[in-house]
């Protein structure tokens, strides 16, 4: 019988990731903005920069943390048992499988990401119920071959089977639009009928010149970042069938009753869909 939490464990002669915390990272602030601790000084200095110019940062980001909540638990619930994550950044409670298995204790999970600081924290953060299974893969997500035929990916998954691909936060680091979208096409083309497909990323169309400093300092500081109007998303779901409400600000994706209208759509920065693979 495989050991599926092998990957967790470090062989005797593994030696930790090298972290550059001289310069800000992407997850980092990230990570710093939600109330997290795995952050430097500069990641710091970059967050407050930001949320100096557009207070309502913070607010976008948790708004896109709980879409993705949201979205996992209705794919979930839709009968979806495998997962890839692709971009997961640093692990935040409740992560990804820790919604799914909820719903689904056999749930498994692959996750997918480049920070040596997510990699640090995989193992201790990422791990499965008993009757599931999590895996972590340290890669570029623009090598979708790479990824989608590593021993990881193919010894969790079964790609014959319906998987949900969830690439949240992340494309507005591909500059490239053309490229953005031929690089979601392969993960799709990947997998079978029945799979889904969620996605947010960064938009100034809800409040055009504050996130527009927000994404100016971004580049700013080494991390370029792409906007991208409700026009230029859509074409990330190309063949696909977007399920209700379509492409929409994140805080607006189903959200739970009773909270309807609480965010205003001027506190966010982030177009999320859902769709399925015919």
């Amino acid at each position: 019988m495989p050991d599926d939490m092998a990957w967790t464990r470090r062989p005797a002669n593994y030696e930790p990731p090298e972290i550059d915390t001289s310069v800000p990272h992407s997850a980092r602030v990230y990570d710093y903005i939600l109330g997290g601790k795995d952050n430097y000084p500069p990641d710091r200095e970059a967050a407050e920069r930001m949320l100096d110019g557009w207070p309502s940062l913070r607010i976008s980001m948790r708004e896109n943390r709980t879409f993705m909540h949201r979205a996992v638990r209705f794919l979930a619930e839709q009968g979806i048992d495998q997962f890839l994550d692709i971009g997961t950044g640093i692990p935040t409670s409740p992560n990804l499988h820790e919604i799914a298995q909820g719903v689904t204790p056999s749930a498994r999970v692959v996750y997918m990401d480049n920070d040596p600081i997510v990699l640090a924290h995989a193992g201790a953060r990422l791990t499965s119920t008993p009757e599931g299974r999590t895996t972590y893969i340290h890669a570029d997500m623009n090598d979708p071959a790479a990824i989608l035929n590593s021993p990881e990916l193919t010894d969790a998954l079964d790609l014959s089977r319906p998987v949900a691909l969830s690439i949240i936060a992340v494309l507005q680091f591909v500059m490239d639009d053309q490229k953005a979208y031929d690089l979601v096409r392969q993960y799709v083309e990947a997998l079978p009928s029945g799979s889904w497909l969620a996605i947010s990323t960064v938009t100034v169309d809800s409040s055009p010149k504050p996130i527009g400093g927000v994404v100016a300092e971004y580049t700013k500081r080494g991390m370029p970042a792409r906007n991208r109007t409700h026009a230029e998303v859509l074409p990330f779901f190309d063949g696909l069938e977007l399920v209700e409400p379509g492409v929409v600000l994140v805080n607006n994706w189903r959200p739970e009753p009773g909270t309807e209208g609480k965010v205003k759509d001027s506190d966010v920065a982030m177009y999320a869909g859902v769709a399925y693979k015919p």
